[in-house]
């Protein structure tokens, strides 16, 4: 099966399962797993952060920066759309009684920081105090540009808020942009980096920070039932993917490319090329396509979304350049009925 649905499909590579079965262990809870601990140290050099954690989830690495930067009562501000206030159960709130305060994301990834002033809480005791501002990047396969970085950053320290990145596919950012990852990542307080998307990791993410924020942050992971004992043989999977599968990235960039100029071509189908910078293609499909789509694509051993909303389909390591072109072939087919 050809499966377009999201990166977090990807299988790990034979590498990663070679150190995965020959990585030392110990317990990470006191410290001691030297495998993790090469991991954090690797995370932490590669995103100029001085320390980093791992963690079993990216929503519970974000949830985790959350609680660290905010207090009870206390707010964020977050885009309508972000992953941490969307797709990640609502945990800032319920768990951390944290509110969020969304905001309408611009066509290209930001959020405007005009709009942003505007719903900063005055000092007075009927608003919840704003602590923090939460970006995306890449933000539906778009990458943040530098400019915007550098504007957020000098902003947060004008209105005293903290930066966290979402950071879940910031490596494809990075080779966008053709740049190291930890040029991004300067501008922020912490950043969240998923393994198990297009880096291929079976499981994980990484939270990088300063030294005390990451000592603060542990007791919070510990608290959410992230704090893992011989997990050495899930990071010796995060090593392979910080080394070895980076710049590999460029590969599932063109082969969105490949797609999107593909599907561009068809009746019935609309793509915004402008906005296909990486491994995410949107598209929609005309109304008498809706329905029908998916099922046939998976007669051709094809796993993608439907209508009415925009399809997505997301490209990743396993997924070649022969392979979209037996996708588009499927199209092709479909929409000559």
């Amino acid at each position: 099966m050809i499966d377009l649905r999201s990166d977090t499909v990807t299988l790990p590579s034979p590498a990663m399962r070679e150190a995965m079965a020959t990585a030392k262990v110990g317990d990470d809870v006191y410290g001691e797993d030297p495998t993790i601990n090469r991991l954090e140290q690797l995370a932490a050099d590669k995103l100029g952060k001085p320390a980093a954690m791992f963690v079993p989830s990216g929503t519970q690495s974000n949830l985790t920066a959350l609680l660290t930067h905010c207090q009870r009562g206390e707010e964020y501000i977050v885009g309508q759309m972000a992953h941490t206030y969307r797709y990640e159960a609502g945990g800032a709130a319920v768990l951390g009684s944290i509110q969020p305060q969304p905001i309408e994301f611009e066509p290209d990834g930001t959020l405007d920081l005009n709009k942003v002033k505007a719903v900063i809480k005055p000092d007075d005791p009927h608003f919840a105090p704003s602590r923090l501002l939460c970006l995306e990047n890449t933000n539906s396969g778009k990458v943040l540009p530098m400019s915007y970085m550098a504007q957020a950053r000098q902003f947060c320290d004008e209105q005293e808020l903290g930066l966290h990145l979402d950071g879940a596919r910031l490596f494809n950012a990075a080779v966008k942009l053709g740049i190291e990852v930890r040029e991004i990542a300067q501008y922020v307080d912490s950043v969240s980096v998923c393994l198990s998307k297009g880096l291929s990791a079976p499981v994980g993410s990484v939270l990088c920070g300063s030294a005390d924020f990451i000592q603060r942050a542990r007791r919070w992971r510990k608290m959410l039932g992230g704090g893992m004992r011989q997990a050495g043989v899930l990071a010796a999977a995060g090593i392979i993917a910080l080394t070895d599968m980076v710049e590999r990235l460029a590969d599932d960039h063109a082969t969105a490319q490949q797609l999107a100029q593909g599907l561009a071509q068809l009746p019935g189908i609309e793509v915004d090329l402008a906005n296909v910078q990486t491994n995410m293609v949107f598209f929609e499909l005309a109304e008498s396509y809706i329905g029908k789509f998916a099922p046939f694509m998976k007669t051709h051993n094809i796993i993608i979304g439907d209508g009415p909303y925009p399809v997505r389909a997301v490209t990743h390591y396993g997924i070649d350049k022969r392979q979209i072109e037996h996708v588009l072939e499927a199209v092709t087919e479909f929409v000559k009925g």
